[in-house]
């Protein structure tokens, strides 16, 4: 077992990922296969050609946001999955974080993005979930995926099934294979 050395970005000290983590029960890493599914899903090729979601950094968080509320909103219906998806909130903070950074915003207003990014995060769980629960997802898609700006109805039909039928596919999933990163 290796102690890995995080760098905090505020103070620049170090600290023992792994021995604190595992000292305090937490189990972030467990979220990671998940995580890294979502983004492999989110970043699919058909979104952006017959979904025509822009494929621009915002675009491309828009994307991913749609296939993280989904799995989101299929965690909320267990409640033994309530620590999963507190990791895998946390993945994405950790991953947004490190992406702003690499744009070069600075650690100033990092913190202020990253509050901006989760509430919207949040703002398109509420509307994914009331979408689908109307059966039409195509208005909620509009207003957060497309910003406000529609593209054919084509492009919108094509990303409303394709994440109706990811939800659909969550729905059965079993926990452990959504932890393993098994998404449908």
């Amino acid at each position: 077992m290796g102690i890995k050395r995080r760098l905090s970005p505020r103070t620049g000290e170090g600290r023992d990922v792994d021995w604190w983590g595992r000292l305090f029960g937490e189990r972030r890493e467990d979220a990671l296969p998940l995580y890294n599914a979502v983004v492999t899903r989110g970043r699919a090729e058909h979104w952006y050609l017959d979904g025509a979601v822009p494929d621009t950094v915002d675009g491309r968080f828009d994307m991913i946001a749609a296939v993280l509320a989904m799995v989101l909103i299929r965690l909320e219906a267990e409640p033994a999955a309530a620590a999963l998806s507190a990791h895998l909130t946390e993945r994405f903070v950790d991953d947004m974080d490190g992406q702003l950074r690499q744009m070069g915003i600075g650690d100033i207003v990092v913190g202020k993005h990253i509050g901006k990014m989760m509430s919207m995060l949040g703002g398109r769980i509420g509307a994914y979930r009331d979408g689908i629960a109307a059966g039409d997802l195509g208005p909620a898609l509009v207003r957060n995926l497309y910003r406000g700006t529609a593209p054919d109805a084509a492009a919108v039909a094509h990303v409303a099934a394709a994440l109706t039928a990811l939800h659909a596919g969550l729905a059965g999933m079993p926990l452990d294979r959504l932890t393993a990163g098994e998404i449908a």
